[in-house]
């Protein structure tokens, strides 16, 4: 017998299983009360009834207080008396505040639209290895994907790119960033705007993505100074010609056999002494590492982006990918949130 069967009773399972299943409700909750407003209800107007708020928002008014109860339970919302409620501490800014950097409603979104469909999918995947790709899904598909990775968007581009060594005053003075991967375009639009006098770059191969991209460019009048490339980023992007590189949410989602190319490419991108700047989840090494607290949520993207064919990588696998490409130096790895790898790697200086 094991030492987690001689230490964990029967109903100590059974309490788990309950857990999980409460927290399928309360994902659910949540998509249900950001798609309804009832975090942004609430976050108008603190302290309102129930009853308010289905008046306002014209809803049923027995859901709408089962919906309150519910979310008190869960810690989402406060409340005053047996009616009247608020938002608990910082979910304005989690669930209410979609431009804010901590805000989650695309993550539950992903979830609830899209996971859930595809985990349906699964039970026949298994059966037969079969993927549906990132690439070439729907265009309400690629929105939330961008909405749920916005948080690290705002990250990289107010915090970790400013602090990279030297990078800031190069991209002052006319740099190029070039984003792999740049999806929807989000992200490209923060970084002109955090880099006012830089020029920035996308590429991607999904053609749903790279056209919601250029029209937001285009509406945001950014024409002249964004650009969005879509094919191989070795085919379509000049040697030498990019100040940084930045890689979102990408590096897993490359078929592992293309990897090697793409990350070669993003280094021959770069000038000397540029910056290659990679956000990602880092998968186990071993079995034993798998029950450590900072793989949880590489392990959960792992599974639930199986049928997306996506393989995360271990650290051995990111940095030789990473030394292989021609970064040398040191790889700075640090880790974020609630598992997110931040790695960066600098191109040699000509001397």
């Amino acid at each position: 017998m094991s030492q987690t069967e001689a230490s964990i009773t029967p109903e100590e399972q059974v309490s788990r299983i309950f857990a999980w299943r409460r927290g399928f409700n309360a994902t659910h909750l949540i998509d249900i009360g950001i798609r309804l407003g009832l975090f942004r209800a609430f976050a108008q107007t603190p302290g309102a009834s129930a009853g308010e708020v289905a008046r306002r928002l014209g809803l049923h008014l027995p859901y709408v207080r089962t919906w309150c109860v519910t979310a008190y339970g869960f810690e989402l919302l406060e409340a005053g008396d047996e009616e009247h409620f608020s938002l608990a501490p910082h979910i304005d800014q989690v669930l209410a505040m979609p431009s804010h950097s901590r805000y989650m409603g695309g993550y539950v979104r992903l979830g609830t639209e899209f996971a859930s469909e595809d985990f349906r999918r699964c039970e026949e995947a298994f059966r037969t290895g079969e993927t549906l790709p990132y690439q070439g899904r729907s265009e309400a598909f690629a929105r939330v994907v961008a909405e749920a990775t916005a948080g690290l968007q705002v990250l990289c581009a107010r915090k970790l790119l400013p602090e990279l060594p030297d990078l800031k005053p190069r991209l002052d003075a006319g740099g190029t960033i070039l984003e792999v991967g740049c999806g929807t375009g989000t992200h490209l639009l923060r970084l002109a705007k955090s880099f006012p006098g830089a020029r920035c770059v996308g590429v991607d191969i999904d053609p749903t993505g790279t056209a919601i991209a250029r029209a937001s460019i285009r509406e945001a009048g950014l024409d002249l100074r964004v650009t969005v490339l879509e094919g191989d980023v070795a085919e379509v992007v000049q040697p030498a010609s990019c100040t940084c590189v930045v890689m979102i949410e990408v590096l897993h989602e490359i078929a592992p056999h293309l990897r090697p190319h793409v990350l070669g490419a993003c280094s021959r991108a770069l000038d000397a002494g540029g910056w290659l700047l990679i956000v990602d989840e880092t998968y186990p090494t071993t079995l034993a590492q798998a029950r450590v607290p900072e793989f949880r949520f590489p392990l959960q993207t792992g599974f639930e982006e199986l049928l997306w064919g996506n393989v995360l990588p271990t650290r051995e696998e990111q940095e030789s990918l990473l030394h292989d490409a021609g970064f040398s130096g040191g790889i700075r790895r640090e880790l974020i949130g609630e598992g997110f790898t931040v790695l960066a790697a600098r191109k040699p200086q000509i001397r």
